[in-house]
């Protein structure tokens, strides 16, 4: 079993994410490791570098190095926020998270206040995942009751509170700082930074933000130690990883391996590609990651460096597989028109830019596209990479530059012939 474990839970059935369940398991030892021995905060930041953890929402960033950024002596409010709101094309293994291992998500985000000195946390989770967010709600009573969240946690002088707060679908809200606004009951558009929210967060306080396969994450680093964490995986690369695997697969689904497992490993654990086809291309981490060909992938590890030395990012970890009888055109037509849809308006070169993107593709895969259009698509993503507040400008643009590198001749043929040439 790995850090997370939660697939080999989920076949126990039902029960398997109620307190009881999660405590045979070890669960709360963690915590109840650092309230008995009083474990100095800074301590428990120290584990999480040497784990390697870094951030599994997408960034990659180092969570250690992100909790050392909280000032610990601010005298007021200070939150940790856990961003659940998982809405990237092709990935879904935050919910089942929530769904068979809530606990683990609520101990990750108590020690996070414990280290951070935060007194309150929420759990921002995606409003289409209802019955989960009930589930979550439901097991963060349990712990209530159990006096591992409240006041006083295990007797101590220690006080944390928990709150779920549920979205409404908005991709944009996936964005930490649109995420933010969104909590305070405002229109959930990004934040220019600086500030950054580890100086002016949730309510204009100190806030660290994490994924929940993050904070899903800490309970383990802290039972077992940050070096068995990160022998779990490689260097500057701990722990193992969970990777949702779609497309044209025999058996799709999340998968838990170590960082550093060979793409083509994780492809057979997925059952391999669909009806014997071979494979022609992987996005391999969520749609806004630059897509790359099957072959280059089958010599990949499943890291953050080895992916982004192929050209690519491990992003949220889901790995999106074509098969050769996928049409590159019509496959980016879709995600460019997805982008056009959630781009929440605020910043000009993403509002018009992926417009332009997601009609240039569409009029290609009509059949009425001019060879002139592909330079246009990448004149276009240059105008909008890097000129946006958040990252959804690059989003849209990636999947255009990363298409067009590998399959330019795809698109030519499309233009030539008015017609797919799979």
């Amino acid at each position: 079993m790995g850090a997370l474990g939660f697939i080999l839970n989920a076949e126990e059935g039902e029960r398997s994410w109620r307190l009881a369940e999660y405590v045979k398991r070890g669960g709360y030892s963690a915590l109840k490791k650092i309230i008995d021995e009083n474990i100095p905060p800074e301590n428990i930041v120290a584990e999480l570098k040497k784990s390697s953890l870094r951030g599994r929402g997408g960034a990659g960033f180092p969570t250690g190095l992100k909790w050392s950024f909280m000032p610990r002596q601010f005298p007021g409010a200070k939150y940790v926020v856990c961003n659940s709101d998982e809405g990237e094309p092709g990935t879904f293994k935050d919910r089942d998270i929530l769904r068979w291992n809530p606990h683990m998500v609520i101990e990750g985000m108590i020690i996070a206040g414990y280290a951070m000195g935060c007194a309150r946390g929420y759990n921002y989770i995606h409003g289409e995942i209802w019955e989960i967010y009930k589930r979550f709600e439901e097991a963060l009573e349990e712990a209530r009751a159990a006096k591992l969240l409240g006041p006083n946690i295990l007797g101590s002088d220690f006080s944390f509170e928990l709150q779920a707060h549920h979205g409404y679908g908005a991709y944009i809200c996936g964005e930490e700082t649109a995420l933010l606004e969104s909590i305070e009951g405002k229109k959930g558009q990004p934040r220019f930074k600086p500030p950054f929210p580890a100086s002016f967060g949730l309510y204009g306080k100190p806030t660290t933000i994490n994924n929940t396969e993050t904070f899903a994450s800490i309970p383990y680093i802290i039972r077992e130690g940050g070096q068995k964490f990160l022998e779990l995986g490689r260097p500057n690369n701990g722990g193992t990883k969970l990777f949702s695997v779609s497309g044209h697969v025999n058996n799709p689904g999340n998968f838990e391996v170590p960082l550093g497992t060979p793409f083509k490993k994780l492809l057979e654990m997925a059952g391999g590609v669909r009806n014997g086809h071979k494979l022609k291309a992987v996005i391999p981490g969520g749609s806004s990651m630059p897509v790359l060909p099957g072959e280059i992938m089958m010599e990949t590890d499943m890291d953050y460096d080895s992916i982004q030395k192929a050209g690519s990012y491990l992003g949220s970890g889901a790995v999106i597989v074509m098969d050769e009888t996928t049409c590159m055109v019509r496959a980016l037509e879709r995600l460019s028109y997805f982008y056009f849809e959630e781009s929440c308006g605020q910043c000009t070169p993403c509002r018009e830019g992926t417009g332009w993107l997601y009609r240039v593709v569409h009029r290609i895969e009509k059949g009425e596209g001019r060879q002139e259009d592909l330079d246009l698509l990448l004149s276009v993503c240059e105008n909008i990479a890097g000129r946006t507040i958040c990252a959804l400008g690059d989003a849209a643009a990636w999947p255009v530059q990363g298409m067009l590198k590998h399959y330019r001749s795809e698109f030519e043929y499309h233009i030539e012939h008015k017609r797919c040439l799979v």
